[in-house]
């Protein structure tokens, strides 16, 4: 027990060997999260991960440095806090949207950004908390967003544009859409048809199934003033 406490102690030491340590333990534990990413093809791989956990490391090393060797009166937290948001710049390069109602990359985003939190704790020699943090954003990002997928598998969304006959009936008919079949996301357009006396609305619908699609779309067309009901772009927006 004893010899245990001692290489705590140690590794909870500011030296030349420990400050190697943190670095290569930044290294892996981004690495990592990153090779989990890189999995899913996501934007920020395996080297961007490591890459970003090292220098949050760095930081949390480099404030220290300042601290204990050269005897310079500062807070050790103020150059690692810069990180913080600096990392929510870096993250937002990651988002973007598809679709009206569709953002893709927050994830990547967030975890862009505890990586950075993970390469602080790092630095500063909190072992634990970043191993631990690590586990964590392991299980986030894989097995739940298996489970998160399989239900967005069964709930899909699709974007459907109808035209009507009476452009006078549009408040009215956006209302039974979203009543009737909670629709949302209403956009009026013109008609494509041409014909002025008609009028289009696109709105996104819940589905289930390519079936439950066909029958939708059945069903729009059987509403009054309905001229014709087509889907508008790809099924898989969610």
């Amino acid at each position: 027990m004893s010899v245990m406490i001692k290489i705590i102690d140690f590794l909870e030491d500011f030296n030349s060997i420990t400050v190697i340590i943190r670095l290569l333990c930044a290294a892996v534990l981004g690495g990592c999260i990153g090779l989990e990413r890189e999995k899913y093809k996501r934007p920020a791989g395996f080297r961007t991960h490591i890459l970003v956990c090292i220098g949050a490391a760095m930081t949390s090393l480099i404030a220290q440095y300042i601290v204990f060797n050269l005897g310079i009166t500062s807070d050790a937290a103020r150059i690692p806090a810069q990180v913080i948001s600096g990392l929510g710049f870096l993250g937002v390069g990651t988002i973007f949207t598809k679709g009206r109602d569709h953002v893709v990359g927050l994830t990547t985003a967030a975890g862009i950004w505890t990586v950075g939190a993970i390469g602080i704790a790092c630095g500063f020699g909190f072992y634990v908390a970043a191993c631990a943090c690590s586990v964590i954003v392991l299980i986030a990002t894989s097995i739940l967003y298996t489970l998160e997928n399989d239900k967005k598998e069964r709930r899909k969304n699709v974007e459907i544009y109808i035209e009507i006959a009476d452009a006078h009936r549009v408040n009215d008919f956006i209302k039974i859409l979203d009543e009737k079949f909670k629709a949302k996301n209403f956009m009026v357009v013109s008609s494509r048809s041409g014909k002025t006396d008609n009028i289009g609305i696109e709105a996104i619908f819940p589905i289930n199934n390519s079936q439950e699609d066909n029958a939708l779309l059945d069903r729009l067309v059987e509403l009054e003033d309905v001229i014709y009901a087509i889907e508008s772009i790809p099924k898989k927006l969610s």
